[in-house]
């Protein structure tokens, strides 16, 4: 049994993607797992999945330093989509960004759920399932 139905991982390293992946298919984590390496690529999926609602990401696990559009603004993004759409989306970082303020402006961020430090781990895992799990 999945704890959740899609995961979508943005993350312009392709070996992070593929790593976690496939912690993610091993751990039953997820039923289907989609991977992005540029923002503007995942926000079109969005996009396209938000006129079939139940193609829509359960979760999402976004890298902050990425080039052209960076985490920050792909949530700002992301937020300017309808809230009957996203609003059952939980949104993570997982990013090896070390600034303090980021941490803090990620946590404090509304969309935000919880900012987690790379690389992905099956305690991660479990802390997800445990709070946000259908």
């Amino acid at each position: 049994m999945y704890s959740f139905r899609r995961v979508v991982l943005i993350d312009d390293d392709s070996v992070n993607n593929f790593v976690c992946e496939s912690m993610i298919k091993s751990e039953n984590f997820a039923a289907e797992v989609v991977s992005f390496e540029w923002a503007e690529d995942a926000l079109n999926y969005l996009k396209t999945s938000a006129t079939l609602p139940d193609q829509f990401p359960d979760l999402i696990f976004l890298d902050i330093n990425m080039p052209s559009m960076d985490g920050w603004r792909f949530i700002e993004e992301f937020s300017a989509m309808p809230e009957k759409i996203t609003k059952d989306c939980n949104l993570f970082m997982l990013s090896s960004a070390v600034d303090r303020r980021d941490v803090i402006m990620a946590k404090g961020h509304h969309k935000v759920k919880d900012f987690f430090s790379k690389p992905l781990s099956t305690e991660i895992l479990n802390i997800i399932k445990e709070e946000y799990a259908f």
